[in-house]
C-alpha cells in the first residue's frame, strides 16, 4: 500500500485532500504544515507549506498522482510514492474498502 507525499501552498491543501478522499483517490490524507526552503529559478525560496501524506493502493496511486497534478497550483508538484512493507491487518483492511 503506497502513501503519497505531496507539499502544497496552504490555500490549495484542504480542497487537494477533501478531493482526494471524496473521489476515493485515497483512504485518508494526513496534514501538516511546515515551513519549506527549496532553490527555484535560481533563488533560494523560503515558504509556508502543507505536507499531504495521501494513504492509497498500488491500483489507484497513478489516478491520484494524475489528480494532483491537475489540481496543484505548482508548476511543479512535489509528489513522491513511499511504499510501506508492513501495515496493521485491520488498518488494511479499511484502506482498501475506502478505496475504489
Amino acid at each position: 500500500m503506497p502513501t503519497a507525499y505531496i507539499t502544497a501552498p496552504p490555500s490549495a491543501a484542504p480542497e487537494l485532500a477533501e478531493t482526494l478522499v471524496e473521489e476515493r483517490l485515497a483512504a485518508c490524507v494526513n496534514r501538516f504544515d511546515c515551513r519549506s526552503t527549496f532553490r527555484w529559478e535560481g533563488d533560494i525560496v523560503h515558504e509556508d507549506e502543507v505536507i499531504l501524506l495521501a494513504k492509497t493502493t498500488d491500483e489507484r496511486y497513478g489516478d491520484l498522482e494524475r489528480r494532483v497534478v491537475e489540481l496543484h497550483p505548482y508548476d511543479v508538484p512535489c509528489i513522491e510514492r513511499f511504499d510501506e512493507s508492513d501495515a496493521l491487518e485491520a488498518f488494511e483492511g479499511w484502506l482498501l474498502g475506502s478505496v475504489k
